[in-house]
């Protein structure tokens, strides 16, 4: 739910923030990371065990201090350079254009789990990375041009998004890998401390780009003449930065308990949400193109939930064999 909810919520306002008048980039980028400050309770409060992960005992294994200094800066930098990619695709694209672009960070996730995690392909695995490959594709073909987006910048809407969607792939297979390799203390609030420190290092970066870039001395203007008033310009950002704190623990939980692969299915569910949204509140047009690419995504979804649903079958196979063995010896 939080990763559903948190990602419509998020693109939505997003969304909602250039409709209205918004039109710094470094401003829109920020508050995808701007909200850590809320996690920081949960780091001093969360205490209580995962039924799955118990707590363990701090050992020699621990990674020391520079390892994950370096660590967070790493992600953070990373992360800020991916969501002002994601900026660019929501700002030139429609926003049910740029949500079903947004549906081949599955394929890219895949192809890094496999080099990062050995993710293992199965003939539905690779049905549903074919499937959405083809999805994302059908979209360059299309044309919307309007009086504020050309041709030329549709293209670098599309370029960027896919970009994005490439590096959030990567970021995610790279978050399971430093859970398994760095990260060896199974427990929530190494969740969280992950979550605030690299959207910390993020935040940082992307305010000295806004400084940098001379964006700042348009903020005033800017909210003065936001079309909803100056009240409704702050809610807009603050709510959007809520949205993807919302959003950024669903992600890492699941890529905790689960992997990241099935975090970014679980992501890839809110394919027909956004669209939906965009159509109904955004009066964005639904043609033929964009309905044949949202099915097609739909469909590899589907075909890699059910190979979720094979390899859940066989699990349980395999843990009623393993018991009954262990009844014999026992006995």
């Amino acid at each position: 739910m939080f990763v559903l909810s948190g990602q419509s919520v998020a693109a939505m306002l997003g969304r909602l923030y250039f409709n209205k008048g918004g039109n710094s980039k470094w401003m829109a980028t920020l508050v995808q990371t701007a909200g850590f400050p809320l996690m920081l309770p949960l780091i001093f409060i969360h205490y209580l065990p995962s039924s799955k992960h118990p707590p363990q005992p701090i050992t020699n294994k621990s990674s020391s201090w520079v390892t994950l200094l370096l660590l967070y800066i790493f992600l953070g930098l990373f992360s800020a350079a991916d969501c002002m990619l994601y900026t660019f695709g929501l700002h030139f694209l429609p926003l049910s254009t740029y949500s079903l672009i947004c549906a081949s960070e599955l394929v890219f996730n895949a192809f890094f789990s496999y080099i990062l995690n050995g993710q293992k392909f199965t003939p539905f695995i690779t049905n549903s990375l074919v499937l959405l490959s083809f999805s994302s594709t059908l979209l360059v073909f299309q044309s919307e041009q309007t009086l504020k987006t050309t041709r030329s910048k549709y293209i670098l809407g599309f370029v960027c998004t896919l970009a994005g969607s490439a590096g959030y792939g990567l970021m995610l297979s790279t978050t399971q890998l430093v859970f398994r390799k760095i990260l060896r203390t199974p427990s929530y609030k190494v969740i969280f401390k992950l979550i605030v420190y690299q959207n910390m290092v993020a935040s940082v970066a992307i305010v000295v780009g806004l400084f940098a870039s001379g964006e700042w001395k348009d903020i005033k203007g800017e909210m003065e003449g936001y079309e909803s008033g100056k009240v409704s310009y702050m809610m807009t950002l603050v709510w959007t930065a809520v949205s993807w704190q919302v959003f950024t623990i669903g992600c890492i939980g699941l890529i905790f308990e689960v992997s990241s692969l099935f975090s970014n299915v679980i992501s890839t569910l809110g394919i027909p949400i956004t669209p939906v949204l965009a159509v109904v509140f955004y009066h964005e047009k639904m043609n033929g193109l964009k309905v044949i690419a949202m099915l097609l995504a739909i469909w590899g979804f589907a075909s890699y939930v059910y190979q979720h649903y094979l390899d859940y079958l066989k699990e349980k196979v395999e843990a009623r064999v393993a018991n009954r063995q262990l009844d014999l010896v026992e006995i």
